[in-house]
């Protein structure tokens, strides 16, 4: 088990898909509550300390999407990571779950291995834990200790910024970055430097992982950010 104890609120309406989720989040270790509703789901998050939050888009009355509204307006609530769960997977939607606040976006039908990944991740992001030296995304690996990047057995040279970059992206694999995100994470002098920054160095990222990756690395979303995702 690996949970550690930590808090997750998951808020589902579908019974089955309610019990999967909190059995298998059991089973690693997570303290798990449950609600069927966002209403049912707010009142916990006023009485519970909770860590992480997965988040149905789909639920009756109010949706999951003005939820997280509502969960990252709030003083005490807006810190904790939202992973929303939805079948909507076109571009668009995601830019707008993204956009209300949500840290990630898994879409309908989902591994439970990727999802409980993707809440591992979530957790290691809030509190500001890398926990290994070694990152590892398919055939990509990065040395934190001696800043070495490799894509298999070839080595791939980076510049600080873009060390900085592909480091935020691979600690939370598929997870889409806005260049907001990026900027305020990567750049000491954020409030100074332009957004348009960010796309001059994940280009150049890209362009570093593309001399000697079969496949695009760096998936850029229209309109919002990057994510590190083969896929």
């Amino acid at each position: 088990m690996s949970g550690n104890g930590s808090k997750i609120l998951v808020i589902e309406d579908e019974p089955s898909q309610l019990e999967l989720l909190s059995y298998n989040l059991d089973v690693e270790g997570y303290d798990v509550y449950k609600a069927d509703t966002g209403e049912e789901g707010l009142l916990i998050l006023q009485e519970v300390e909770i860590d992480l939050i997965l988040l149905d888009w789909m639920l009756p009355k109010t949706s999951g999407l003005e939820i997280c509204r509502q969960i990252k307006r709030g003083k005490h609530t807006k810190s904790i990571p939202v992973i929303m769960l939805t079948a909507r997977g076109e571009e668009d939607d995601k830019v707008r779950g993204l956009d209300t606040g949500a840290n990630d976006y898994i879409v309908k039908p989902y591994s439970i291995k990727e999802l409980l990944a993707r809440v591992r991740a979530g957790l290691r992001s809030a509190k500001g834990i890398v926990g290994v030296n070694m990152l590892t995304y398919e055939q990509l690996t990065m040395d934190l200790t001696s800043h070495v990047v490799r894509l298999g057995s070839q080595s791939i040279h980076l510049g600080p910024l873009e060390f900085k970059l592909l480091r935020i992206l691979i600690e939370a694999p598929t997870r889409v970055f806005s260049r907001d995100q990026l900027l305020e994470r990567v750049w000491s002098n954020a409030l100074e430097v332009e957004t348009r920054t960010v796309d001059v160095h994940i280009g150049r990222l890209r362009k570093q992982l593309n001399a000697v990756a079969d496949g695009d690395y760096i998936r850029t979303v229209r309109g919002f950010g990057y994510s590190l995702d083969k896929a």
